[in-house]
């Protein structure tokens, strides 16, 4: 007999049972290949996924720290330099 389901769509048009499974794929694409033949990709992508808001406060932070500098500071490509 058929039945309804509900699936969720990864970046790539790929079916996933939950939209944390849909996530991590789309952050595995994102990474690339990382280690050996990209095996260490996935767990990569759950390492982002499980620590995503100290991810989100670091960036936030840096971001703050870019908008406070004051433009002389900052020279081409976000280097910071000591300002006397």
């Amino acid at each position: 007999m058929a039945s309804e389901c509900t699936a969720y769509r990864d970046s790539k048009g790929g079916l996933h049972s939950s939209p944390e499974r849909a996530t991590l794929e789309d952050l595995a694409g994102v990474l690339g290949r990382v280690g050996d033949e990209g095996g260490m990709t996935g767990g990569v992508a759950r390492m982002i996924f499980d620590k995503r808001a100290e991810i989100e406060r670091v960036f936030a932070e840096h971001d703050h720290m870019i908008e406070a500098a004051p433009p002389a500071a900052i020279e081409p490509g976000h280097h910071i330099r000591a300002v006397n």
